[in-house]
């Protein structure tokens, strides 16, 4: 069955970014950037959280995964303090993993909420394609889409990152502004 087929229906889109895929494939790199979600932290201090989690590595293991993750641009260097003969860095997530999974008994409140919002994503995205285009059309093409893949799924991609990247905008506003 393909995707024009009138009887399949596309329900959700999975998304895999490789950046982050590829940073965080090291199991105990997604709890040092759950631990970092929250507040900012020296490598010591994620190194004694992953402690108190029974993960037994050394401080420079820890370090050496935290400079994967900043390497990634999923860790950010917040503020540098200056003591005891050295700078010490403090270290924060600027991205989250989630990685669950909703209950089958969620679907009917989940359909019901996507038809609440449903309007207002099709304007927004009717919004992005009608006046970005050109920008979309531009990372795509830096994308470099194989031959054999069709680039709807890369503009798709794009979309999505917008909305992801929007909705994140949105939340911590919301949250800030309890």
């Amino acid at each position: 069955m393909n995707a024009s087929d009138p009887d399949h229906r596309l329900d959700d889109i999975a998304v895999r970014d490789t950046r982050i895929s590829d940073a965080i494939d090291e199991p105990m790199r997604a709890m040092i950037l759950d631990i970092l979600a929250d507040e900012a932290r020296t490598a010591s201090e994620v190194h004694d959280c992953l402690a108190d989690r029974g993960i037994d590595r050394t401080e420079n293991t820890v370090r050496h995964h935290i400079n994967e993750l900043r390497d990634a641009d999923l860790v950010d260097v917040v503020r540098f303090e200056e003591g005891r003969g050295g700078t010490t860095k403090y270290y924060h997530a600027n991205t989250i993993v989630l990685s669950y999974s909703l209950p089958d008994s969620a679907d009917p409140a989940i359909a019901e909420m996507i038809d609440a919002v449903e309007p207002q994503i099709t304007d927004a995205l009717a919004t992005l394609t009608d006046e970005y285009e050109d920008s979309i059309e531009e990372i795509v093409a830096e994308m470099q889409p194989c031959e054999h893949c069709r680039t709807q799924k890369y503009e798709t991609y794009v979309l999505l990152t917008v909305l992801r990247r929007a909705f994140v905008r949105a939340h911590r506003e919301e949250i800030t502004d309890r």
